[in-house]
């Protein structure tokens, strides 16, 4: 859905919207598909990416700030539709963040369950276009999937270290409660964000012997389009270093991060010896980088 059709629901103009996120148009899910179905789909293109069979994993994490009921969370169902009936898969409920996070623990858990597949979706459309919409947040989101398979002894690139935090004190601060709309306190979630996200990129880089000069793409949670240049510039790189897709799929919370790494990966992807940045930023507050070498 482009913005001159979003905004004309809301009263805002295409410009607004382009100006205040960098967001064009947004992809939302058709008639009936759930994040079950996003994330299977997903976690079905990933494997055949990597050619591997679903029975060869060991152990799936599925994240997701929006699904359609309490409990079971969708881990189980995706599973389900992979032809698994014994192997664990784990529920991340967390917006934006849970890709990340879903990665950093995934990296410390592939030893012990081998191969481990990483999956993010989101149907943000079951949320903001729900009455009332609210102008300042209904125009920021879309709906999709993503995922990652991390492996101990295999694949493209490996993950040499990751950090990640929690603040609780902002937890009211971005929250989506069971039949209420998404109530965020966008001047704190963009404040906190510009400042969490590059310390913690530089602490992950210092603490590795490297600068931030030395990265060849930072690959984050596609939020904002205003907060990656910001975050690009307290880092001092420049902004073409961050890979950008948000002005197409807009803001899809915690798959955006994992959408815009398989583009970057069939674009440019990894290049030997060359340093590769992922960061996200969530509800929670939730936020952390990891650090890639291939």
């Amino acid at each position: 859905m482009r913005n001159e059709e979003i905004g004309a629901m809301v009263g805002s103009s295409a410009e607004w919207i382009l100006n205040v996120s960098g967001i064009e148009e947004r992809r939302f899910a058709a008639e009936g598909e759930t994040v079950t179905d996003m994330a299977a789909c997903a976690a079905r293109d990933c494997l055949t990416a990597a050619g591997v069979q679903a029975p060869e994993l060991g152990l799936l994490l599925v994240s997701s700030g929006s699904a359609e009921r309490r409990f079971p969370g969708p881990a189980a169902s995706v599973a389900h539709r992979l032809g698994l009936d014994s192997v664990p898969a784990i529920d991340l409920p967390m917006a934006s963040a849970g890709s990340l996070f879903g990665m950093a623990l995934a990296n410390e858990l592939t030893r012990a369950y081998g191969k481990i597949l990483v999956v993010a979706a989101e149907k943000m459309s079951s949320v903001v276009l729900q009455p009332p919409m609210i102008p300042s947040t209904c125009v920021l989101f879309g709906d999709g999937a993503g995922a990652c398979l991390l492996s101990a002894e295999e694949g493209s690139a490996r993950i040499v270290d990751a950090a990640i935090s929690t603040d609780g004190a902002f937890s009211e601060d971005l929250k989506l409660e069971f039949g209420h709309p998404l109530d965020m306190n966008g001047r704190t979630v963009i404040l906190q964000a510009s400042r969490k996200i590059p310390r913690a990129i530089e602490t992950l880089l210092e603490r590795n012997g490297r600068a931030a000069a030395d990265v060849g793409c930072f690959v984050m949670h596609q939020a904002n389009q205003n907060l990656i240049v910001r975050i690009a510039a307290a880092l001092g790189v420049a902004a073409e270093k961050f890979y950008s897709n948000i002005s197409r799929y807009g803001n899809t919370s915690s798959a955006s991060m994992l959408i815009a790494a398989a583009e970057w990966s069939r674009q440019s992807g990894f290049q030997a010896g060359v340093p590769v940045v992922f960061a996200t930023f969530g509800a929670g507050f939730h936020w952390g980088a990891l650090l890639c070498i291939a």
